[in-house]
Order: structure tokens, then C-alpha cells, then sequence
């Protein structure tokens, strides 16, 4: 029998489970121990991962502590709270849902998306289009009903969490806030200007997007979070749902492509490509939302 770690034996033809986390199994191990470690532990090196332990303790050839300061996968800094965003994006767009419920429909219509339209609440023009460019991101913490808000922050939970440590919290939050952006983008580029959108589904998609590249990364079985994606797609499609598929969409695409630049980028030029990859996107959006500006001025 093999002999995990922390002593406890295995049956041959298990996987082996993260010396620091036993009810994960893992098929990758540390380069320099040989240990297994779970995605939350591994660390990128020059050569494959490496454990907490091992960079704690120094590469042994003389470098500076800070040289060995431990890193996730795409380079961000290990943190004590991995999930402090995500726990904080849902506590964002929890408060915005009560603030609705307290002020009623015209604080969701003065910050919802919307094109360009009168709006009889407010009794004028508004939009995105006479310069409340502003709706782009607000809209992205407003929810239509409690059904709404439930469906997105589970979902935020459930792949945001694992999806920042994983990434680290300064890279989690320019996919997340770039992936809204974007589903805001091509909504308003294509829906049309009086039809008010809201939500963080653009945001959330753009997470699913990243999480499918990040696990083909791995090379984990990807079935469940292509099966998961699939139900949600088949979601956004429906009639009757009364979905703004322009945002999944928008946000799917723009996940997909930051977090491949995310995971991928090599690591003599990961910042570079990192952040070039979001700037990209970023132009991109901002690009969409002045053709659909100049359309409706």
C-alpha cells in the first residue's frame, strides 16, 4: 500500500489525497517532496508545483525569503482568506438587493442598464447612451427578484470561491468586474435601447468561462462544469425566461479569454501577459459600448 503524508495508507488504485487537505484527491505532487497537493496548495514553479512547505522553507541555493513567497497558480499572493472577494461580492450584491427592496423601482431605474429610453419613474431620457455610462457597472449589482439574486450568489459562491484562490484576489477581481463589463457591453450593443437589463449573471458566466480553461489547465475531468454550463446555456436560450443572453454571452467570451491569458501566460512575462490580456478585453468593451453610443446619439 502506498502511505499518504499524513499517514494515512491508501488502497492501490486510489487517487492520492493533498497531505494538507486528505478529503481531496490530487493527481499532481511537488516537484521537490513529491507529496500530493490539491490545487488551494500548489504553487507555481519554474518546474511543475511545488507545496507550502517546501517554499516556506527556501529553495536552498540562497535566495531572499521574498523570492520564495508563496504564489497560486497564476502568480497572485497566497492569502490567509482565499475567498475574502468573493465573500465580499456577494455581500455587495446582497446589499444593493435590500436597498432596492427598501427604495423601491426608481433607484433599480436610475442604475439598471438601459440603452436609451424615457423613463416614466424618473420623467426623462435615460441611458447609457446620454452619457450615465455608469449603468455599464451598477447594473451588474441589481436583481430583478429574490429568485434572481439566489441563482447568481450561489453560483458566485460555488465557482468564484475556488476560482480566487486559485487565481489570487487582485487577477479574481479584474476577471470578474472585465467579464461583467463585457456581458453590459454586448447587451447594450444588441438588445434594444428601451429593454433595462440587470444582474451579475455576465459576471458569474465569465467565471464559468475561466473555471472551464483554468480545470483544462489541470487537466481535471471538466464533464460537471460543461455539464453545469450547458444547463445554464439551455437556460439563457429558453423562451419565457425573459434572459439578457447578450450578457452571458458577453461575459462567457470574455472569461474564457482572460483566464486562458490567466492560466497560461509564461512566467518570465506572466504580468505582461496577464494584465495585457484584460487590457485587451477592457479596449474591446469600451470599444462596443462607443459604436452602440454613436449609433443612438
Amino acid at each position: 500500500m502506498d502511505q499518504a503524508a499524513g499517514g494515512t495508507p491508501q488502497d492501490a488504485g486510489t487517487p492520492p489525497t493533498c497531505y494538507r487537505h486528505p478529503d481531496r484527491a490530487t493527481g499532481v505532487r511537488c516537484t521537490r517532496c513529491e507529496r500530493p497537493v490539491c490545487p488551494e496548495c500548489m504553487i507555481d514553479a519554474s518546474v511543475g508545483f511545488q507545496c507550502p512547505d517546501c517554499v516556506r522553507g527556501g529553495s536552498g541555493t540562497g535566495h531572499a525569503p521574498a523570492a520564495s513567497r508563496p504564489r497560486t497558480l497564476a502568480g497572485g499572493t497566497v492569502v490567509a482568506d482565499p475567498r475574502l472577494l468573493t465573500k465580499i461580492l456577494v455581500g455587495l450584491n446582497a446589499a444593493f438587493y435590500l436597498v432596492q427592496i427598501a427604495v423601491g423601482d426608481r433607484f433599480t431605474a436610475r442604475f439598471e442598464l438601459i440603452g436609451q429610453a424615457y423613463v416614466p419613474l424618473l420623467g426623462s431620457v435615460e441611458g447609457v447612451a446620454d452619457g450615465q455610462w455608469y449603468r455599464l457597472l451598477t447594473a451588474m449589482f441589481l436583481h430583478g427578484s429574490l429568485i434572481h439574486i439566489i441563482f447568481n450568489m450561489l453560483s458566485l459562491w460555488w465557482i468564484g470561491g475556488p476560482l480566487e484562490q486559485a487565481l489570487g484576489r487582485a487577477r479574481y477581481l479584474a476577471l470578474y468586474v472585465l467579464s461583467g463589463l463585457a456581458g453590459s457591453a454586448l447587451t447594450y450593443l444588441i438588445a434594444a435601447p428601451n429593454q433595462p437589463s440587470l444582474g451579475a449573471s455576465g459576471a458569474v458566466f465569465g467565471l464559468f468561462g475561466a473555471t472551464a480553461v483554468l480545470l483544462r489547465r489541470l487537466r481535471y475531468d471538466m464533464r460537471p462544469v460543461i455539464a453545469l454550463l450547458a444547463i445554464n446555456l439551455i437556460f439563457t436560450f429558453s423562451p419565457g425566461f425573459n434572459i439578457a443572453w447578450q450578457a452571458h454571452v458577453g461575459g462567457l467570451v470574455a472569461g474564457v479569454v482572460i483566464g486562458y491569458g490567466m492560466v497560461h501566460a509564461p512566467r518570465e512575462r506572466r504580468a505582461l501577459v496577464q494584465y495585457g490580456t484584460c487590457a485587451l478585453v477592457f479596449v474591446i468593451t469600451l470599444a462596443l459600448a462607443l459604436v452602440r453610443t454613436g449609433q443612438l446619439s
